[in-house]
């Protein structure tokens, strides 16, 4: 008899190149798509290069500008040159500023059923809406899998949500992603896949799932997905894509680690209140909450029906006059969309600033509110000072929620409104959209290409092997779920400086410890004290590099999150996890430990190591790595293990604009890159 297979299953089989489909073995997949985008992409870019690569080895690889876009001086163009020139020389198809947010226009124009996504960005699992296993990493695995080398992950748990019935009006896909954050925090879904079934899917438009999707994240999880259905087939179909459609769906009675019931009838609208998207309550519950700022759009609410439900319910009416509305489309085509639909014009007569197609507020370029101001917002995360003001107070919510409390001023139960108003159906034109999106030439045209490197392209720091003995002083001691924004800043600040890790390190907990970064500089070997969930957040790596700079031997946490955790790996930082919990009270900064043997006991498998303090006192850590992660830092990261033949590309070299499941592109890159025309 043939085992029933979830959806998850069938996607890590199809691509499985190495390891055993076992919950916490480390697997090796193929990997038919990458995504980058800019603020990240320098490093993934950088890294690809020192792999020795003459052109990347996967079917599609797209370079998005959504997040450095805000350019308060050159250092922003230097970016935009160096990944430019990259992706012309190469194959990289290069989407221009002001195309969209990477997320939304990957899932318009390239996402499809049956493959495997591996995205330079946390929020990359978007693409899971149609049926496709999407996975954020940090650059340098991404340069890997883009070099030809597979992506390895930790075989996940999946989850299975059965959806039943339908939406009640005025309750949206948002209040159901809101709906598992409040199950499961921000740290119990890692290590889990999260797969939707059920009679309530067919309910659900390829937009929502998107929104779904891209948050699920923020439980932790590695990704989220849905079945290749008729919906996806419909959204492929407008996109003119209907080629790329594959049916794919789990088997009838397929078994699942864990299941989860929603039942979507019974749900209400939720809202995360500051400063974490896992303390979701009911809107009923902050109700009468003042507003000083609403915000809709980002990469997870800016759907064409995300912006026209919030135009309908301000048709004919103006924001409440103590707030600002802000109202970001997640791409060109939506922008286009609105503007023909009549819902952009709802929208500035109500009051709303228009924002251009990109990330702007959602990292804290642009739009930061008032110090201990409210802020409702649309976003995927509201961690303190992400929005660009230290001690702010974010709301996430739905788009209806964020649209009556613009209408009210304050936080306000979208079915207090009364009647649903109609929304406009959309008229998509997606030719516009694919002129922004450069092809890259062909090989032959591409090795004649110089890649502009302006003086804040700043190489990554090299990483070390794990010494035989490790010691170091405490540098810092930390808290519970520390962001990787934390450790390499958001906003218009990080946006300037992360191709540029000594100045990157600069701002390292800046909020939490301003000293930081002179300590670990004058101290030189360091080590780093971090409660649960450190590092969770983006998948930005120059979170990691910036300890490899400042000489962090070792980071000891009581747990540590997924895309962080390989990062440090990636990087040779060594990540150690607390045997005895309560052992963290007792450590302060300035303690000094060292560890004998560190790297036998790396290499020889061991499961723990005994920390040693100045006083003779004695702590043990658990060494949670799988062999290949132990081969990784006994080589000094993984760069250097590639390159001492650690481990082969999979030898599946592709051709040029392989591009036959997502819908082609010409190439669209000027001859001469050097006029930069």
């Amino acid at each position: 008899m043939i085992e029933a297979r979830s959806l998850t299953r069938k996607l890590i089989e199809s691509h499985l190149v190495r390891g055993r489909l076992a919950p916490g073995e480390e697997i090796t997949l193929s990997v038919d798509q990458i995504l980058i985008e800019d603020a990240t992409g320098t490093m993934t870019c950088m890294q690809f290069e020192a792999l020795g690569k003459d052109r990347i080895d996967v079917p599609l690889a797209v370079l998005y500008v959504d997040h450095n876009v805000l350019q308060i001086d050159d250092r922003n163009m230097q970016d935009h040159h160096y990944l430019q020139s990259f992706s012309a020389r190469y194959g990289v198809h290069y989407s221009r500023p002001g195309n969209g947010i990477s997320h939304y226009v990957h899932l318009e124009r390239f996402a499809g059923p049956g493959q495997v996504l591996v995205g330079a960005d946390s929020h990359s699992t978007m693409a899971g809406a149609v049926g496709m296993l999407a996975i954020g990493a940090g650059g340098l695995e991404v340069a890997v899998a883009m070099a030809g080398y597979g992506f390895s992950t930790e075989c996940p748990e999946v989850v299975g949500v059965e959806l039943r019935g339908e939406l009640s009006l005025w309750v949206e896909a948002k209040d159901i992603i809101l709906e598992l954050l409040r199950r499961y925090g921000v740290r119990g879904g890692r290590g889990k896949v999260f797969e939707f079934f059920g009679e309530g899917v067919s309910t659900l438009s390829a937009t929502e799932r998107g929104t779904i999707c891209n948050m699920v994240v923020e439980t932790g999880a590695t990704t989220a997905v849905f079945p290749g259905d008729e919906q996806v087939r419909e959204w492929l179909a407008v996109q003119q894509r209907e080629a790329a459609f594959t049916p794919i769906s789990a088997d009838p009675e397929a078994a699942y680690d864990e299941v989860q019931v929603i039942e979507l009838s019974a749900l209400e609208p939720l809202i995360a209140k500051p400063h974490s998207p896992g303390n979701v309550v009911s809107v009923r519950e902050v109700a009468g909450t003042r507003a000083a700022q609403v915000c809709v759009g980002s990469s997870v609410n800016s759907s064409y029906e995300d912006l026209a439900v919030v135009g309908a319910v301000l048709r004919d009416t103006i924001v409440d006059p103590r707030l600002a509305l802000t109202v970001t489309p997640g791409s060109r085509q939506i922008l286009d969309t609105i503007s023909r639909s009549g819902v952009y014009q709802d929208l500035v007569a109500a009051g709303a600033r228009m924002l251009e197609p990109v990330c702007g507020p959602c990292i804290g370029a642009g739009q930061a509110p008032a110090r201990g101001e409210p802020s409702v917002r649309t976003f995927n995360r509201n961690f303190p000072g992400r929005s660009g003001t230290v001690e702010d107070e974010v709301y996430l919510c739905s788009p209806t929620t964020a649209a009556a409390t613009a209408l009210r001023g304050e936080v306000t139960d979208p079915r207090d409104l009364g009647e649903l108003p109609s929304i406009t159906p959309p008229s998509y034109s997606p030719a516009i959209d694919d002129r922004q999106i450069l092809a890259p030439l062909p090989t032959k045209e591409a090795r004649d290409v110089e890649v502009v490197r302006g003086p804040n392209i700043i190489p990554p720091p090299e990483a070390q092997p794990v010494p035989e003995r490790l010691e170091g002083r405490v540098v810092t001691v930390i808290g519970d779920d520390i962001s990787t924004g934390d450790m390499a800043p958001d906003g218009t600040l990080g946006m300037s400086i992360w191709s540029n890790i000594p100045e990157c390190a600069r701002h390292m907990f800046r909020r939490q410890d301003p000293g930081f970064h002179d300590r670990a500089l004058e101290w030189g070997n360091g080590l780093i004290v971090g409660g649960h969930n450190y590092g969770q957040g983006s998948s930005r790596e120059q979170a990691a590099m910036v300890p490899v700079y400042l000489g962090i031997r070792a980071i000891l946490a009581k747990s540590f999150a997924r895309i962080h955790r390989r990062n440090l790996i990636g990087q040779g930082v060594l990540p150690l996890v607390f045997a005895n919990e309560t052992d963290y009270d007792r450590i302060r900064q300035r303690d000094g430990f060292s560890f004998e043997g560190a790297r036998q006991a790396i290499g020889d498998g061991a499961t723990q190591l005994i920390g040693k303090a100045d006083d003779g006192s004695e702590i043990r850590f658990e060494i949670q790595l799988n062999p290949s992660e132990r081969k990784i830092l006994l080589a000094g990261g993984l760069l250097k293990h590639l390159r001492a033949g650690g481990q082969e590309p999979l030898g599946v070299v592709r051709g040029d604009n392989a591009l036959a499941e997502s819908g082609g592109l010409e190439s669209g890159y000027p001859l001469e890159w050097d006029d930069r025309t």
